[in-house]
């Protein structure tokens, strides 16, 4: 496929201090920035529409996350919570990043609210889309089935059928062949899938999992961020991040924008497209950086 015709971005490449590994990331438009961080088993790909909505008027930075996308894929790599979030807040440093908004979907909902807990005053506002930044006892089957010992791993590495499963079951819509290509286009052989697999199997499900603390203390500082200005815009029929997770996040940001869509599943700017994009960027105008 060609790729360049529904991902249309130069690529830039971030390489972090200490590690000789690259972030690669899309850094369209100009203006004030909007820094987008993605979840699992997607990559910078998911707000290629939101990018290419907002570049007019904003600078969009996006990366994709070590293991992910167009990023290196190191095969020895403590892929964990605590090193994504201290990876994004290395990739901000180094570009000089100041106040910038911050819009997360899935995994990205953790990464970047750990970032944001760390850095509240470089935050003006929060876009949340179906994700979880907080402890939860519920996983669907079909994610717990990929963490059976031996036989997950494998088939997501081998089969790769976490990422196919995803672009059938994460969207009530149908995606073109070009689309679900697009979602599975860096993860291309077993040794390219090891980032996704290792998000599988970093969901703290007790307290003895080594992510349990960092997302408990992630948890556990969002009271930083409940004065910002935040929109949470869901998918209300995500099999993952069912709107069970969207009540629990109003409990963290009760002054939330609440914007529900009842057609659209977990991957919501695929199937709310038209809805959603107008609607990210009115909440963004209206909260400006001074």
């Amino acid at each position: 496929m060609k790729l360049q015709a529904i991902y249309p971005f130069k690529p830039h490449f971030f390489t972090l201090p200490g590690q000789k590994h690259r972030i690669h990331y899309v850094d369209e438009g100009s203006g004030e920035t909007v820094v987008m961080l993605h979840g699992n088993p997607t990559w910078s790909f998911f707000y290629r529409n939101l990018i290419q909505f907002l570049k007019p008027m904003y600078r969009c930075l996006v990366p994709d996350h070590i293991g992910c996308g167009l990023s290196d894929k190191p095969q020895k790599y403590n892929y964990c919570l605590k090193q994504h979030i201290e990876n994004t807040l290395q990739w901000l440093k180094g570009l000089n990043v100041g106040r910038f908004h911050l819009i997360v979907h899935d995994w990205g909902g953790a990464i970047g609210m750990g970032v944001a807990i760390r850095w509240p005053a470089s935050v003006q506002s929060l876009t949340i889309l179906n994700s979880a930044a907080f402890l939860s006892d519920k996983m669907p089957l079909r994610i717990g089935l990929c963490r059976i010992p031996f036989l997950g791993p494998w088939a997501i590495k081998h089969l790769n059928i976490f990422a196919k499963a995803a672009t059938r079951m994460a969207t009530c819509k149908f995606l073109n062949k070009s689309v679900r290509q697009g979602y599975l286009y860096p993860y291309d052989t077993p040794k390219h899938r090891i980032a996704i697999n290792a998000f599988v199997q970093d969901i703290p499900m007790d307290p003895t999992h080594p992510t349990y603390d960092t997302l408990e203390e992630i948890q556990n500082n969002l009271w930083l961020l409940n004065k910002k200005p935040c929109l949470l815009a869901w998918g209300m029929k995500d099999f993952c991040f069912t709107p069970e997770f969207l009540e629990q996040y109003r409990k963290y940001f009760p002054e939330a924008e609440i914007e529900a869509f009842h057609d659209a599943g977990h991957y919501v700017l695929e199937d709310a497209q038209e809805e959603i994009l107008p609607r990210i960027r009115k909440f963004l105008m209206q909260h400006p950086i001074r």
